[in-house]
């Protein structure tokens, strides 16, 4: 399995931006940040940031937003959207592997599409790990075995996904099926290896995806 680099994401830009937009994806952002506990005064951390839609909900809250892609035009996405808040912000490519950030340097560390795609996850966990505050949280977004094009497309008709909606879902369900899905207890299991507490999963899109949160 390739590790995917930078320009590949490069032309995806405004598919991102247009999906993390998505009634679907919008929603499990918000759910996830809500399970990821207060941001208020708190140093936010986003592996795989893409366009920054998901720290820009920490922007009147969180004392600093970091946003970390491999894609450069991502992270010029991301600082356009970012910079006119009033939260500090600082966006940098960087791979998940080698994170371009000291040991516990954030409150939460999230990641909603980048950790079911490496080649080697636990890597890129242990990463994540390595830069939470003790007592810091991470919370991440992952499909879960459900996840297929079929599954995918279903949800979508009971749901009345039309246009990007259904597009964007179903792009997703068959990238994940290259790469990685997982469930509870192989989350679990990832996460307990790496001397993580609490972990608790949370099932979104009827059990198609599966919100993970831990504590250091």
């Amino acid at each position: 399995m390739r590790k995917m680099n930078g320009t590949d994401f490069d032309d995806l830009v405004d598919f991102f931006d247009a999906m993390t937009q998505t009634k679907w994806l919008s929603s499990i952002h918000d759910q996830l940040k809500v399970l990821s506990g207060i941001w208020s005064n708190k140093t936010i951390l986003d592996i795989g940031c893409g366009t920054g839609r998901l720290l820009e909900r920490g922007v009147s809250q969180a004392s600093e937003l970091i946003g970390i892609d491999l894609s450069k035009e991502m992270v010029e996405k991301s600082r356009e959207l970012l910079e006119r808040g009033p939260a500090k912000s600082s966006l940098l490519i960087g791979d998940a592997y080698r994170l371009p950030l000291e040991n516990n340097k954030v409150d939460v560390a999230l990641s909603t599409c980048v950790m079911f795609l490496l080649p080697e996850p636990k890597r890129g966990l242990g990463e994540m790990v390595r830069v939470v505050k003790h007592g810091g949280v991470i919370a991440m977004l992952n499909p879960s075995p459900e996840m297929c094009a079929e599954s995918a497309a279903q949800y979508a008709e009971q749901h009345q996904f039309t246009g990007f909606e259904r597009e964007s879902l179903l792009a997703w369900s068959n990238v994940s099926t290259k790469r990685h899905r997982y469930s509870d207890a192989e989350l679990h299991e990832l996460l307990t290896e790496l001397n993580m507490q609490k972990v608790q999963h949370t099932s979104v899109l009827d059990g198609l995806a599966t919100i993970t949160i831990a504590v250091k």
